[in-house]
């Protein structure tokens, strides 16, 4: 049996987009795994946390928050998508809405680089600035942080312009 050629661009980037929406269930298949095993190692400390790690969505990525100072956090993010990767690190200022210190609000600056496949704009690497402005919630005496957030970006060079990025993210704290 002879091999059918694609008869469009089109359905080359569909395949391609099934197939990275098929990598993308395995991955977080894998990490949930791992967040499930870990919430049996992982302290339920009160309101409050220093690290968590999980996962963003839009689009899908892993994120580390790790806490520097009691209200300043640094937080890394390697996003997965059809187009490519991207990796953002910001730095995020926390102030308490709530009475309990469990609901916080933050801003903060920070910088990416984009690694984007050559379906989409050619290939290539980009690099940015970034900003973001959530709220990061962290459920008394369970381990799970739940964070939104908006991440507005500007890139430089080949693929100027500007970016909306951010989403909803789920972390165990440990």
């Amino acid at each position: 049996m002879k091999h059918q050629p694609l008869s469009s661009t089109n359905e080359l980037r569909h395949q391609v987009r099934a197939h990275c929406i098929f990598i993308n269930a395995i991955f977080l298949t894998f990490i949930l795994s791992i967040f499930i095993n870990m919430t049996g190692l992982a302290q339920a400390n009160g309101r409050s946390y220093k690290t968590a790690i999980g996962v963003k969505f839009y689009p899908t990525g892993v994120t580390l928050k790790t806490f520097v100072r009691s209200n300043a956090a640094f937080e890394a993010i390697g996003y997965f998508w059809d187009r490519g990767t991207r990796v953002t690190a910001l730095y995020e200022y926390h102030h308490n809405l709530s009475e309990n210190g469990s609901l916080k609000w933050y801003i903060g600056p920070g910088a990416h680089v984009g690694f984007y496949k050559p379906l989409y704009y050619d290939g290539g690497t980009s690099v940015g600035i970034d900003g973001v402005l959530g709220l990061d919630y962290k459920f008394p005496g369970i381990p799970i942080n739940v964070s939104l957030d908006w991440q507005p970006s500007y890139e430089f060079g080949n693929f100027e312009g500007f970016g909306n990025w951010g989403g909803v993210g789920l972390r165990i704290a440990l």
